[in-house]
Formats: C-alpha cells, sequence, structure tokens
C-alpha cells in the first residue's frame, strides 16, 4: 500500500504542478512520480468540505474493516446507506477509494488503495500584498 499526500493552499504551487504534468504528458515523460499519490486542494475551505470528519472516519473503517458493500461500510460507521453512498461517490471522484464491482452479490465494494494519509496545509496568516503594511495597534 501506499501514503496518500494531501496539500492544501498555494495556489501558484498547484498551477505550477498541473502546467507540469500537462508537459509531462505531453513529453511522454511520466515517472509515476515515485509511486507518489498526492491529491491538492487550492483552499482550506475545499479541503474541510471535502473531508469531513465523517468521510475520515468512512475512509478510515474502510481501510481497517475492508467491507464487501457500500451497505455493509454504512453499519460500520452506523450511518444511513443513501448518506454513506452519496460519501463514497465524492470520495470516488477525489482518488481516496475506488468503488469496485463484483463483491458478494454482485455488490459494489469500496477500496482503499492507501494504509496512510498525510496533509500539509500551507495557511498564510498574512496576506503576501500587505507584508510591509505595519498591523494596527489595539
Amino acid at each position: 500500500m501506499t501514503t496518500l499526500h494531501i496539500t492544501v493552499g498555494d495556489r501558484e504551487q498547484l498551477r505550477q504542478d498541473t502546467l507540469q504534468f500537462v508537459q509531462d504528458i505531453e513529453d511522454d515523460n511520466l515517472d509515476d512520480q515515485d509511486g507518489k499519490a498526492t491529491l491538492q486542494f487550492g483552499t482550506y475551505d475545499d479541503f474541510v468540505d471535502s473531508l469531513t470528519p465523517l468521510r475520515l472516519e468512512l475512509i478510515r473503517a474502510i481501510a481497517e474493516e475492508a467491507p464487501e458493500s457500500m451497505r455493509e461500510a454504512a453499519r460500520l460507521v452506523e450511518r444511513d446507506v443513501s448518506d454513506v453512498h452519496s460519501d463514497l461517490k465524492q470520495l470516488e471522484v477525489l482518488g481516496i477509494l475506488t468503488l469496485e464491482e463484483g463483491g458478494p452479490s454482485g455488490a459494489i465494494q469500496p477500496v482503499v488503495p492507501f494504509d496512510r494519509i498525510e496533509v500539509h496545509i500551507d495557511y498564510p496568516l498574512i496576506d503576501n500584498g500587505d507584508a510591509d503594511s505595519a498591523p494596527a495597534s489595539a
């Protein structure tokens, strides 16, 4: 298994990484990024909207218990199947898990291909455009 690296913030770096990725594809120069799986969010708000505590709990339950169906995954986290189904679809779009057909009785099986998630958050406290201005006094 591998580690999923999640980065948050630094839109310019996200733009540069995307342009480099496209260039590497055009040049047929992909080296599988040394096996590094990366998910980038442009803002902290995007990150917390996508990876809510309930979704993180669901990811962990799937990684630990390997449920054979969406229904079983919902039972593991004691949530409604339709809510879990919606979360699983969103997590699949993000690339955090896969939904594989052919589970028992033809069920769709959620699979987390990672054993660890590492998060790096770039959260500037001071806007670079105002870095030279003095803070207001209280």
